[in-house]
């Protein structure tokens, strides 16, 4: 595959070095937009319907009718994937409310920016390898999650200030920055949800509070449903994650990644989090390849 990728910006393929948005654009003036990051495994895009059915959410959430189709923004993906000669790869589909005048009430009538952007990844599923190299070094910050008071929670949008902040606080001395809620509670990652285990019984904070509801810890939780394993989605204090058996992160990108410790604390994956990231890959590959 030559490596000059080409874009799907606003119904046309164009080359990378040339995929541009307007300086009026929502999306660039306010972080008035949506997205979603997904993955591709041998050329089909991992559980589209569930990322279809998320991004319809966030821009209910923003009150932006961009009037496509899922089928309609799918042939934009496939038609990515395919221009680039790619089987494997991240996938990022953006929905902006496009360019309006210059003030902040959005108008009514949409004329959406739509991009889609593709870059190679390893194979996924039995055969495949993560795309990281070790295992996560984590810490907490001071940096609070927005309370879904304040920005819905479920709404996946341009403005990744509040995980940007969180990761500037790392210094470039770990992977991921853990954030917790107004009163104390672990919520996620900047960028991917948090498990942990304790005592054989899987943990994650509930997506009832100020936790962004994500596509593979949904699928996490139901395969350790389906493995009879122990489920509880609940509030918890740092100290237990410090005091778990095992941790891990998930996230599209990633999958499952181990944590290997977080605040100094060394927690390490596991063989629950071994089993979880085995019954993962094979619905990767049962689905996919």
């Amino acid at each position: 595959m030559s490596v000059d990728r080409v874009y799907h910006v606003d119904g046309e393929l164009v080359p990378a070095a040339e995929a541009t948005v307007s300086v009026d654009d929502r999306g660039f003036r306010y972080g008035d937009a949506a997205f979603e990051t997904l993955r591709a495994y041998g050329g089909t895009v991992f559980d589209w319907a569930a990322h279809r059915e998320r991004l319809e959410r966030t821009c209910d959430a923003l009150s932006l009718e961009h009037g496509l189709s899922g089928s309609e923004l799918r042939d934009r993906i496939d038609e990515t994937l395919a221009e680039n000669d790619l089987a494997d790869a991240y996938v990022r589909l953006s929905v902006t409310r496009g360019v309006q005048p210059g003030k902040l009430t959005p108008q009514p009538d949409v004329d959406p920016t739509v991009v889609v952007y593709a870059k190679p990844l390893p194979r996924g599923g039995l055969e495949g390898e993560p795309v990281w190299d070790e295992p996560a070094t984590v810490r907490s910050v001071e940096t609070r999650r927005i309370p879904d008071a304040a920005l819905p929670a479920n709404a996946k949008t341009h403005n990744y200030l509040n995980g940007i902040l969180a990761r500037t606080e790392l210094e470039g001395e770990a992977d991921e920055a853990v954030l917790s809620d107004l009163e104390g509670n672990v919520a996620e990652g900047a960028t991917s949800n948090l498990f942990f285990v304790r005592d054989g019984t899987v943990c994650t904070p509930t997506t009832d509070g100020d936790v962004l509801p994500g596509i593979t810890r949904r699928t996490v939780l139901e395969l350790a449903r389906e493995a009879d394993l122990p489920v509880e989605e609940g509030s918890y204090g740092l100290a237990d994650v410090l005091e778990a058996d095992e941790a891990f992160l998930t996230n599209r990108t990633w999958e499952l990644r181990p944590i290997d410790d977080l605040d100094g604390a060394e927690l390490g994956g596991g063989p629950i989090t071994d089993r979880l990231s085995r019954l993962y890959d094979e619905r990767v590959e049962n689905a996919c390849y």
